[in-house]
């Protein structure tokens, strides 16, 4: 049985164990037991507060394997980005121009920079153990967040993002980095990805201002310019199967794209429902073929959510006895829950 349940600092070394695999591009979750452990701390106090209004929480959340025992995987979610420190992207732009004399034209390209103080929330940290990337444990870990978010819409704001990870090779070499961000700052890819988590003043203090000519760029550069590297080539179309799109924003050191929704608008959020369990059976022989999302409806850290196929009748719902104990509902208990996978079943259901 897979859950999704919050991180805590029992959590630490097993997800220190996890994020070797990670590679590069994890910003927000480095190979650093120091950082990772002030993550939790900060994810857990966003979990225990009463305040309702977004404030730039984090909440991170662990994908658990509950016959191992074991973290497999991870994602997270911000409240809301910007605030004291700015949120800093490139946005794309492109214009058309016409000479008459030689009956010509071209079309120039530009990235500008830009910050937001006030931003959207943020679904960030997404990470799934090489080993445990079969089946539906992707899908199901990405779109947890959404269902989470549904059960408490008041925790974030009304439009979210996810900044992809950006194509940076096996050895932290970032081809737009070398072509750009080099020529400003004298650091390495990974150490000006490193120093983000301390402070990103250091963009707009040494970034150009001016809008920077995509066609003066080697191909090296301009060809990675909102594009996904390989690994997250899969979390980006879940998303855009979802409701995200892509905006002509992209990232600031390795330039991969924004990609943007409206979160009442987001498949998992819009089709959740809560329900009352009528009946937990000791197994799933007459429930539905399809999976679903299905999250207790307890607070804070408590909050489980499970993978399971059901059965729904009169708006309420079936469940079978793992899945009821690995979430911690009893009969009469709420449930919120979304269908893994848009469906035929699914839209009978009203979901």
């Amino acid at each position: 049985m897979l859950i999704i349940r919050p991180l805590n600092q029992a959590d630490l070394e097993n997800l220190f164990e996890l994020l070797q695999d990670s590679g590069h591009g994890l910003t927000n979750l480095p190979k650093d037991r120091k950082v990772l452990t002030e993550k939790i701390a900060t994810s857990t106090e966003s979990f225990a507060q009463t305040n309702k209004k977004p404030q730039g929480e984090l909440y991170l959340f662990g994908l658990e394997a509950t016959h191992l025992k074991k973290i497999i995987g991870v994602c997270g979610i911000i409240s809301k980005i910007g605030g004291f420190e700015p949120y800093y992207f490139y946005s794309i732009h492109s214009e058309k121009n016409y000479s008459k004399l030689i009956d010509s034209e071209n079309t120039i390209s530009t990235m500008n920079l830009e910050k937001i103080h006030s931003g959207p929330a943020e679904i960030c940290s997404l990470f799934l153990s090489p080993k445990h990337r079969s089946s539906h444990a992707g899908r199901f870990l990405s779109l947890s967040r959404f269902l989470f978010m549904a059960e408490h819409p008041e925790y974030f704001e009304d439009e979210v993002i996810a900044e992809m990870r950006g194509k940076v090779d096996d050895n932290g070499e970032s081809p737009f980095w070398n072509a750009v961000g080099s020529k400003f700052i004298n650091l390495t890819f990974l150490e000006a990805d490193f120093l983000t988590l301390k402070s990103k003043s250091f963009i707009e203090d040494l970034f150009p201002k001016h809008p920077i000519l995509i066609d003066l760029l080697p191909n090296e550069a301009k060809d990675v310019i909102g594009e996904v590297h390989p690994n997250t080539i899969g979390a980006r179309r879940i998303l855009e199967k979802e409701g995200f799109s892509y905006k002509n924003r992209v990232g600031i050191l390795e330039p991969g794209p924004l990609l943007e929704a409206n979160t009442k608008e987001i498949r998992v959020f819009k089709e959740s429902k809560i329900l009352s369990v009528s009946e937990i059976q000791l197994d799933d022989q007459d429930f539905s073929e399809e999976l679903f999302l299905v999250a207790n409806t307890k607070k804070n850290e408590r909050f489980i959510m499970g993978l399971s196929r059901i059965k729904i009748k009169d708006s309420q719902v079936t469940l079978n006895k793992q899945t009821a104990l690995s979430i911690g509902v009893s009969e009469g208990d709420k449930v919120r829950i979304s269908s893994l996978i848009p469906s035929k079943v699914a839209r009978q259901l009203e979901l």
